[in-house]
């Protein structure tokens, strides 16, 4: 599957969309049977920032069910690119506007029993890739219902996580709002999104871990086993080391699940430093894919990369985030074989490409704006799996504004 299909990462069962959607129905109903009030923030959805959530979420009391907190996003963007490259179901003209959020959060985070559900509009920009639009995104991807999970909290320490949960691999995370950049870069292309599944989650002092059994890149079957390990030095140094991998053969193929990484091995080596105005996550990521001449897959191959995530706080509601990355491909070549194709997880075997993106964000209140400038140059191009009409060009620029409120 050519690389500029690959962050496409989920597409939902038929009937696990009309279970999430019984869920969102059940849970909107409960909306309606009391009043509201203001509460202090909640830690779902993530935000790495700028952006920053509500600072006062609506809280609903649902009768038996507790209090219930109502949050959400409602966002436009709009991009200019050069060297469109044009797939099916994607934008092929130079210029374009979309919805990138209209999502509604709906959660309880109190007492034994938690439950999540996220539901709504996106699309999922993302460096070296064609723009799918968020109504073809929710076709092809998660459907309406993204994230949904229920939380067992067995002590203060210990909860069990089940459902649709985002992923743990990458520094990263899946919708724009949460991200320091409105687009996702390179790196962010080879990972896992959201995976279907259960995860058990620790946390004590310094140390906080998980492990996840899950069906990977949304295959629907559940062979892989993710795990993560964090370690806070003080309060703005911290460590985190990432594992992740199939163990047994999946034979699932589609737009939004690549069959070489979804039977293959994903790592991450992630620092974070945090202190003031500045936040540095820089990051090593390396996946892994070996031969299996039953899938298709003629010859093993690899990537490993790097990147640099920063954000600077200028003044009160005006910050500066930047990104700067690299990643390689290799593998085993085909010889004087024939009938091999060698396995591509970039632009073509042996490829590699660097990007860099600037993003700056106002915020007052719930309101936000923010524009975006990104290059994306590859070095080694196979024939066929470059930028535009004819994908033998080796660059990219793109430039983004996106608007909106987060509620």
């Amino acid at each position: 599957m050519s690389f500029r299909l690959l962050p496409m990462q989920a597409r939902g069962w038929r009937y696990a969309l009309d279970l999430r959607s019984l869920a969102l129905v059940g849970s909107c109903g409960m909306l309606f049977a009391s009043s509201s009030a203001l509460a202090d923030p909640v830690a779902s959805p993530s935000f790495s920032g700028p952006l920053a959530p509500n600072a006062h979420p609506i809280v609903v009391n649902a009768g038996p069910f507790g209090d219930v907190t109502v949050t959400g996003q409602v966002s436009g963007v709009a991009l200019a690119q050069s060297h469109v490259t044009s797939t099916p179901g994607t934008v092929t003209s130079d210029t374009a506007a979309d919805v990138s959020n209209a999502q509604v959060e709906i959660q309880t985070t109190t007492g034994p029993l938690q439950l999540y559900v996220q539901a709504g509009a996106y699309s999922l920009p993302a460096l070296g890739t064609s723009y799918l639009r968020s109504g073809k995104a929710q076709d092809l991807l998660f459907g309406p219902v993204p994230v949904a999970y229920a939380k067992a909290v067995l002590s203060k320490d210990l909860s069990i996580t089940a459902g649709f949960l985002p992923t743990m691999v990458g520094a990263e995370s899946t919708f724009t709002f949460q991200n320091m950049n409105v687009e996702r870069g390179l790196l962010w292309n080879q990972e896992p999104s959201i995976s279907r599944g259960a995860q058990v989650n620790y946390a004590h002092g310094k140390l906080s871990a998980a492990v996840s059994l899950n069906d990977g890149y949304y295959s629907g079957k559940f062979n892989w086993i993710s795990g993560t390990a964090s370690y806070a030095f003080d309060t703005a140094n911290t460590l985190t080391v990432i594992g992740a991998g199939s163990f047994s053969r999946s034979r699932r193929s589609s737009y939004a699940t690549p069959l070489a990484q979804n039977n293959g091995s994903i790592f991450n080596i992630i620092y974070t430093y945090a202190k003031g105005p500045l936040t540095l996550t820089p990051y090593l990521q390396y996946n892994r894919v070996d031969r299996d001449d039953a899938l298709g897959l003629n010859r093993s191959a690899e990537t490993f990369g790097g990147a640099l995530l920063a954000k600077y706080t200028l003044a009160k509601g005006l910050s500066l985030a930047a990104r700067g990355e690299y990643l390689k491909s290799s593998g085993d070549d085909c010889g004087l074989a024939t009938d091999c194709v060698p396995t591509n997880l970039l632009y073509g075997p042996h490829s590699d490409a660097w990007s860099a993106t600037f993003t700056p964000t106002y915020q007052k209140g719930i309101f936000f704006a923010r524009g975006e400038v990104s290059y994306t140059r590859i070095g080694k191009l196979a024939p066929g799996s470059g930028f535009g009409a004819d994908f033998n060009k080796r660059d990219q620029v793109r430039g983004l504004l996106e608007t909106g409120f987060l509620f």
